[in-house]
């Protein structure tokens, strides 16, 4: 196993340069770079995210960007020695490749450079917003697995019943509510919009969470947290339940069941000793996916919703703003801890079914 997780890690150099080098080469084409934001900023255009939806200003900066440098430097009344040096501030005073390899050299000592207009390391602003998305990712992904494997194991033993019916009934329809309606609605009756205030609207911890006691940060923290974990869970139950039930159906009928029924062991024993083992292998893949998907991406309206400052929000706003620094500092770190991630879920294969070798693999 040992040489296994040696080559898996060794794959992974590969992998990751190729992703960088795609999404560089992908934002090197797209219009309205660091540059042409700061001399939007300059000449008083809004370059945030809000001041985009307008339209106005994003037009102006994406037809600026789009004219060649000399026509927007006369057109825009800048001084070109002042256009020189913002590019060099951010690094366009050199060649595209020689940025790119200059940032692969950078990211071998971890060195993820600074914001360019937070005034901030990469490395300061991950941290300070990773608590937020590991929170709801983590006891999302939680919540789903313990809620929906023993609620598709007792579908698949209760297939047909009134049971299956209802209970396939009420997770399809969470499945259909968008997790950002229904954070609305409970905002509107829970959380003082119109009826009852009983959740907290905002943030992880209250204004006084430094005073309170041990017990009482983690009754703060969790009470926080109901809200948005809701929205995220509810409609993650349908997918991870429907793909239990099918995979121990499919399982139950097999040879080696009705065998071991014959030799008259309990049920429990061969739903749990002989069927968990095979049917949970097709569960543990999608682990991973799972895990990053509500950890990075599916958590994003949820934090502008409940006003949670976390990953999701910081790539978005840094894509927007051509934030490069945290742009790929952001996409290398989520790409590591994505493909460690997914190793964890192929050593769990190992623990499930120690029949699975991946060292006999060629």
């Amino acid at each position: 196993m040992s040489s296994y997780i040696f080559r898996r890690l060794l794959l992974m150099i590969p992998t990751l340069f190729g992703i960088l080098l795609i999404n560089f080469v992908i934002i090197q084409a797209a219009p309205g770079g660091p540059v042409e934001q700061m001399i939007a900023k300059l000449e008083g255009f809004d370059t945030s995210a809000t001041g985009r939806i307008g339209g106005s200003s994003y037009s102006e900066v994406q037809q600026m960007s789009m004219d060649e440098s000399s026509d927007y430097r006369g057109r825009r009344g800048l001084n070109p020695e002042l256009i020189k040096d913002i590019e060099k501030l951010y690094g366009f005073d050199k060649p595209a490749h020689e940025r790119f390899w200059l940032m692969i050299v950078n990211y071998l000592h971890f060195d993820f450079g600074d914001s360019f207009f937070r005034d901030a390391k990469v490395v300061d602003l991950i941290k300070e917003k990773l608590p937020v998305s590991i929170s709801l990712g983590l006891w999302s992904t939680l919540l789903v697995y313990l809620i929906s494997i023993p609620l598709g194991i007792r579908k698949a033993v209760k297939h047909g019943s009134r049971f299956d019916i209802w209970s396939s009934t009420i997770i399809t329809t969470g499945y259909a509510i968008p997790s950002f309606l229904l954070a609305i609605l409970l905002i509107v009756l829970l959380a003082g919009g119109s009826y009852w205030n009983i959740f907290p609207l905002r943030g992880l911890t209250s204004d006084n969470f430094a005073q309170l006691s041990l017990a009482g940060k983690i009754v703060d923290y969790l009470w926080h947290m109901v809200l948005p974990i809701f929205c995220l869970v509810i409609s993650g139950f349908a997918t991870l339940t429907l793909l239990t039930k099918n995979s121990f159906l499919d399982e139950i009928h097999r040879q080696y069941v009705q065998a071991a029924r014959a030799k008259g062991l309990p049920e429990n024993r061969v739903l749990y000793g002989h069927i968990f083992r095979n049917a949970m292998l097709v569960v543990i893949s999608g682990f991973p996916a799972a895990l990053i998907g509500i950890l990075f991406t599916n958590a994003l309206l949820i934090e502008i919703i409940f006003s949670l400052d976390g990953l999701g929000l910081l790539g978005y706003e840094s894509a927007i703003n051509r934030d490069y620094p945290v742009v790929f500092g952001s996409l290398f770190i989520f790409t590591v801890i994505g493909m460690l991630v997914k190793l964890a879920g192929d050593l769990t294969y190992v623990l499930v079914d120690p029949r699975i070798d991946f060292e006999t693999r060629n």
